[in-house]
């Protein structure tokens, strides 16, 4: 297989999938960190961003920047802050909405975006070339299913902090594995 070409296993539905589990995972751990204090949100607890507010930021910060970079329109990814102005990010762990219920607002409507660009993808798609810029202006190109791919885990990997965190707080976010929240989507199948 050359780097271009998108494994077969790769098929319509993989991402869209993908974008159902990360907003159901999202749904739960933001409920989970609604059960903390606002102190204890943003209390730094030695993560790589510190708390699990400026975690659940860095991840929508990233999740915009991506959906920029996949061509999606301007009121997808663009951050307005109160009065409706657009924000300027100037780093992927800046507290763009340190009241905790935008944040959770910002990123219900991130998580539906995100479910319907995933909607419109299709595996032809998947092996068209990407070119975009890094926030250090490096270029790179390269087949769109591995940004994809980095998208959906780049997700889960900070999730995994974030439920870290939670439980160090004493908070159980509850079930986490893909699987089982598919099973519990489409039901339990045996051959």
């Amino acid at each position: 297989m050359t780097p271009d070409t998108t494994p077969r296993q790769i098929r319509d539905g993989l991402y869209q999938a993908h974008a159902w589990y990360n907003r159901r995972m999202n749904e739960a751990i933001y409920a989970a960190a609604d059960r903390l204090t606002d102190e204890q949100r943003r209390r730094d607890m030695g993560a790589f961003f510190g708390s699990v507010h400026l975690t659940l930021t860095h991840i929508l910060i990233a999740d915009r920047v991506w959906l920029e970079r996949f061509g999606c329109n301007r009121s997808v990814w663009e951050f307005l802050d109160a009065e409706g102005k657009p924000m300027r990010v100037r780093a992927f762990a800046a507290d763009l909405y340190p009241d905790f219920s935008v944040l959770r607002s910002e990123r219900v409507r991130t998580d539906a975006a995100i479910e319907s660009w995933a909607a419109a993808l299709r595996a032809d798609d998947l092996d068209v070339e990407l070119e975009y810029s890094t926030s250090s202006g490096e270029t790179w190109r390269h087949p769109l299913w591995w940004s994809i791919t980095h998208f959906f885990n780049h997700q889960t990997h900070h999730r995994g902090q974030v439920t870290t965190l939670l439980k160090q707080c004493g908070v159980d976010p509850g079930v986490t594995d893909f699987v089982i929240l598919m099973r519990e989507r489409f039901g339990k199948t045996t051959r």
